[in-house]
């Protein structure tokens, strides 16, 4: 027990190394500490994947350790010191933290949580929601020892909703493998763990066949099936054959399926109608099987949960042949719910030549609002941007063309990366642009080889590139540099990145995923070891300073000009590390193309980070003598000064180089005799003339291959970490940017490599997708440390809404790093948790509500439990309703003064329209203590106070994900009414500054106006007042609408009820003292008038 105390004290202290914001890249980020389930039994070391229904949420955690003590030991200690693991639920807005019970119950060998679903969403609506990620620690504050995860609301996700067909067994499925040629994978753009795989068939077998997973096909039996087939052949017939999956894209409200016989849209996913998922057929004419094999289909991927009224979806579909004169085009473009299918190419006027070029790729850039097209004809590759007009693309250019190289001669598509403004055309070469098309960058040359496929993830920033041969590239998103992580050698597979950025491999027969420990956060954990990206040549090294140093690569003369891109240096190696097979290692900074020196094309300047071995008078014995250097045609002849049988050149010195402090390097080509060798220089003009090194003024390095490589080069640690300094806790984030307001982000970037360095330049780059959105601002300073720590400051500058993304690259950062890139999303918009709030004059509290009774001071009851089927009185009188807003309805119960002919003919339910009794109106509790007049039907209590009303404050305030504030000006409002009732007046102050759009807002809303600030409220009325507060437009983009309701109850009898109570009392009690008079004058006795019963 004492030792397990020590060892958990010493995990506790670790935990104080970073406690101040999420940093990323730290080396604990691979470790997972806790291992958690929401469905049985949580398994040691897997990707923690949770599950939302519409029940509670049930989560069981364990910790794990490589030590020999047990869950339930640690479980015991961490309890005993106070300590239980917290839960973030996390999403682009939204942060929940939520605690697990501190106490043990019994034998548990784990931590429990319960968490109504209500405390996470209230939405059960099926809809395009955010998957949420689950941060766990043990502590909530101290990110270490933080394992992250997921949680899929299972109740809401669209595609999870509907039976897409025919369930297929394990055993139906395992006849398809013989006939599977290809695989194509889609995934939902919110939640990347939903995804479809479909299977690509050869001629012999007909089908549509689709695996479904909600789980990122981490289980391979957790995978639905879905046989198709019937609900194609019903729209095409079943004479037709071969049918087969071509393409398919899962859209944020659709599914689309490319198939040999046409295109496939499926009905709204948010829907749930039918118990079968339907599908309708796109008409393309002209086009037939031959065609729709060679289509392909194009998304770009954005998550449209909260859907703002700009956001759309599209998609593209390209057919590989040249357009007939009776066809209008080759590529089609079409916007949810892809019913109008239009041609990619803007309609030319008559007269106007028509472009030649064929269209590769048209995507919808809808940060920019342009189109932008990959086009190739046999001369050359184009980009070319077209601003949208009406979602079509204009024929005016928004830039100039952007023409690629000739070397660019085999283009294959372009994508956006999702959810950022990153554009790839890819390949033969790889091409970046971060300006919507305006200009591209190389990125990579792969020469002969051609990537085929790319696959994304938004969380890690992770993209692979695959190509024909097999071979997979990684880059981040934004970066400049990419590298090999290995190959595959399936014949038939996908790649596919899950919500968490795990990369998996597909193949008809089982699923591998790149989950393992060492994996954690990088694309790398289905390759294996790192792969070595040197190249078969002789390097040679020249000294710069005594910190870096530049390696030539190599070239014979008589190596072919096709291949001499072999022996060169090239983009993949920047920013990798050179190492030595002996000691030593370099950071690669920059890439050098020329022709001069002879030999040598490429060269690396690097920055030593550990200093290379050099060759010694055992290996190599011309060390042990004087050399001396001459010029020999293009070469130069080394000649060793006191040659003997000790000191000579031996075969194996040919590729070894000699380096002299300050003079040029000597790459040793081959040996003339044991005194003689010839050497091309590195740096001729450094050449050294007519002089002589003595033994142990210069040295040899050996760089060469000759007997086998002896350097390699790899992808650089991650020496960067990455820290977010605002309140979020994800990488994922979206903030909304209001008219007239403001956000700000901070991140910083902390160096944590100890080598050498040279601070040139800010750690890191910030990209605008769309610079005419927002007014973004950024400051950027270094620390004491080297820290580099960047501000941003976003404000709304123009009345355009839309939305753009915001990247921050970390340029100097590795492929190996798991966070390189951050991409917030920042919307010109109203946010969908801004909303205005009337501030009641009195609080009552929710208990009160439901049990209908909350005194003030005096013992009057502040809450009125409305009659069933109430409807408040209108100017005609009581008993005169002229609304058609019932309150507390119940279609059942007779409605009260429902005499008249208009109070006949008015009044209509809304949520108990087609409903027989309350109880089938299905009223909500949220509803019933609404005030909004969409649910009146199911109010039954209201606020209620003593008439008269006098100055009544209306308070009201702004709530949003920044906080509360008041509504003050240039807030200005209008309040009306709901039921049309008179007999209320508003008085305000309006200050000089606001007079003038006071007035002009009147004349244009024609309703009076009002200043928010000082507001009151007075009522000479009775029984139920329902006003509305509304913010004027052109202040926010948000439609504020607030309402709120008061009861005026013991209203004393309006005039003259009063003045003919007084007198008729008057005239009563008048006659009666009259009668008594007469009686008295006249000596009448009533016992005389009455008579006597006995």
């Amino acid at each position: 027990m004492a030792l397990l105390l020590f060892y958990v004290i010493v995990l506790l202290l670790n935990m104080f190394d970073f406690s101040l914001g999420i940093i990323y890249n730290n080396k604990g980020d691979m470790e997972r500490h806790f291992a958690c389930a929401s469905q049985g039994f949580p398994k040691k070391n897997e990707i923690i994947k949770l599950y939302l229904f519409s029940d509670d949420l049930k989560i069981r955690c364990f910790f794990q350790s490589d030590s020999e003590f047990t869950s339930k030991e640690f479980l015991n200690v961490f309890t005993s010191r106070g300590l239980a693991p917290s839960l973030g639920i996390i999403n682009s807005t939204y942060t929940g933290i939520f605690h697990f019970n501190l106490t043990l119950f019994s034998d548990r060998v784990y931590w429990l949580i319960v968490i109504p679903r209500e405390n996470i969403t209230k939405n059960t609506d099926v809809a395009a929601v955010e998957e949420w990620l689950v941060r766990i620690t043990l502590q909530h504050g101290l990110n270490t020892y933080t394992t992250e995860g997921t949680l899929l609301d299972r109740v809401r996700e669209p595609i999870l909703q509907w039976n897409l067909g025919t369930l297929i067994t394990k055993k139906d499925l395992r006849k398809l493998y013989p006939h599977v040629v290809g695989m194509k994978i889609t995934k939902c753009p919110c939640a990347n763990d939903v995804a479809l795989l479909g299977l690509l068939l050869n001629s012999k077998l007909d089908g549509v066949y689709l695996g479904l997973s909600f789980s990122g096909f981490g289980d391979y039996d957790n995978t639905l099936w879905y046989n198709l087939t019937g609900t194609i052949y019903s729209h095409v017939g079943e004479e037709h054959t071969e049918l087969t999956v071509v393409d398919l894209v899962l859209t944020n409200h659709f599914l689309v399926i490319l198939t040999s016989l046409g295109l496939f849209i499926s009905g709204d996913l948010r829907q749930p109608s039918t118990p079968v998922l339907k599908f309708s057929r796109a008409d393309f004419c002209g086009f037939e099987r031959v065609d729709y094999v060679k289509g392909k289909l194009w998304y770009n991927e954005r998550c449209f949960a909260n859907r703002e009224h700009f956001e759309v979806d599209y998609i593209t579909i390209t057919f590989e042949r040249n357009k007939t004169l009776s066809e209008a085009s080759s590529c089609f473009y079409s916007r949810e719910p892809f019913f109008e299918w239009l041609p990619c190419l803007p309609q030319l006027p008559k007269g106007m030549k028509t472009i030649s070029s064929s269209i590769i790729t048209f995507l919808i850039d809808q940060e920019c609002g342009s189109g932008v097209y990959l086009l190739n004809n046999q001369k050359e590759t184009t980009a070319s941007v077209h601003i949208l007009e009406m979602n079509k693309p204009r024929i005016k250019q928004k830039f100039p063309v952007f023409t690629f190289p000739s070397s660019f001669s085999s283009p294959v598509g372009m994508v956006f990366h999702p959810r950022s403004h990153f554009l790839y055309a890819y390949g033969n070469q790889v091409w970046l642009s971060i300006d919507g098309g305006n200009t591209f960058e190389l990125l990579a040359d792969f020469h002969d080889d051609i990537i085929r496929n790319t696959y994304h993830s938004f969380y890690t920033s992770d993209i692979t590139l695959v190509s024909q041969s097999g071979k997979v590239y990684l880059t981040k998103a934004g970066l400049e540099i990419y590298s090999k992580i290995g190959s595959i050698t399936d014949k038939i597979f996908t790649l596919y990145f899950d919500h968490m950025g795990f990369i998996h491999k597909l193949t008809p027969d089982r699923f591998e995923a790149g989950g393992s420990l060492a994996a954690f956060g990088n694309s790398k954990g289905i390759f294996g070891q790192a792969a070595d990206m040197g190249f078969e040549t002789a390097l040679a090294p020249q000294y710069i300073t005594i910190n870096e140093m530049i390696f030539y690569a190599y070239v014979p003369a008589n190596e072919p000009k096709e291949s001499t891109y072999t022996k060169k240096f090239s983009n993949i190696h920047l920013g990798k590390v050179l190492h030595s097979r002996k000691t030593g290692k370099a950071h690669i900074k920059k890439i050098l193309q020329h022709n001069t020196p002879e030999g040598f094309l490429s060269a690396a300047i690097t920055e030593i980070m550990e200093l290379f071995g050099i060759e010694d008078e055992s290996g190599s014995p011309c060390l042990s003598s004087a050399l001396s250097i001459n010029p020999d045609g293009n070469f130069y002849m080394l000649t060793l000064q006191t040659p003997s049988v000790v000191s000579s050149f031996q075969d194996s010195d040919v590729e070894k180089t000699v380096v002299i402090p300050g003079y040029s390097s000597f790459l040793i080509t081959s040996i003339i005799d044991a005194k003689n060798a010839l050497a091309i220089a590195t740096m001729p003009r450094l050449v050294p003339k007519h002089k002589t090194f003595v033994k142990g003024s210069w040295f040899l390095y050996n760089f060469g291959q000759r007997n086998g490589r002896t350097w390699e080069i790899y992808a650089k640690p991650c020496d960067y970490l990455f820290q977010q300094h605002d309140d979020s806790l994800s990488l994922s984030v979206l903030k909304y940017i209001d008219l007239g307001k403001s956000q700000a982000l901070k991140v910083k970037v902390i160096p944590s490599s100890k080598g050498f360095r040279t601070l040139e330049k800010p750690l890191l780059k910030v990209i605008v997708g769309n610079p005419a959105l927002l007014d973004v601002k950024a400051e950027g300073s270094f620390d004491n440390i080297d820290s580099y720590l960047m501000e941003i400051s976003v404000a709304s500058n123009a009345v355009l809404q839309g939305s753009t993304s915001l990247a921050f690259i970390v340029w100097g950062a590795s492929t190996d790093c798991s966070v390189t890139t951050f991409v917030p999303t920042l919307k010109s918009s109203c946010s969908y948790l801004k909303s205005i709030h009337h501030i009641p004059s009195e609080f009552i509290p929710l208990e009160d509500w439901i049990s209908g009774v909350h005194e003030d001071s005096q013992g009057f009851n502040m809450i009125k439990t409305l009659p069933v089927n109430y409807r408040p009185p209108s100017n005609m009188g009581l008993a005169i309703p002229l609304t058609d807003n019932f309150y507390h309805a119940d279609p059942s119960k007779p409605k009260p003064r429902n005499l008249f002919h208009k109070s006949k003919k008015s009044g209509k339910y809304k949520q108990c329209a087609n409903a027989s009794t309350r109880a089938d109106c299905n009223c909500t509790s949220d509803q019933k203590f609404s005030y909004a007049v969409a649910f009146s039907d199911c109010r039954e209590k209201v606020p209620r106070f003593k008439f008269p009303i006098t100055h009544y404050p209306i308070s009201l305030e702004i709530r949003s994900e920044d906080g509360h504030m008041p509504v003050e000006t240039p807030y200005l409002v209008t309040v009306i009414e709901v039921n049309r009732r008179k007999n209320w007046e508003l008085k305000h102050t309006v200050p000089e500054n606001v007079k003038k759009l006071k007035y002009y807002l009147e004349s244009i809303l024609h309703v009076p106006v009002y200043n928010p600030s000082g507001l009151n409220l007075s009522i000479m009325g009775s029984e139920l007042f329902h006003f509305r507060v509304t913010v004027v437009p052109g202040v926010s983009f948000c439609n504020l609408v607030e309402e709120f309701q008061i009861y005026i109850d013991e209203v004393p009898l309006p005039f003259p009820g009063h003045a003919l109570i007084a007198v008729a009392t008057a005239v009563v009690l008048g006659g009666l003292i009259f009668i008594a008079f007469m009686f008295q004058i006249r000596n009448i006795h009533l016992s005389d008038i009455v008579p006597k019963f006995h």
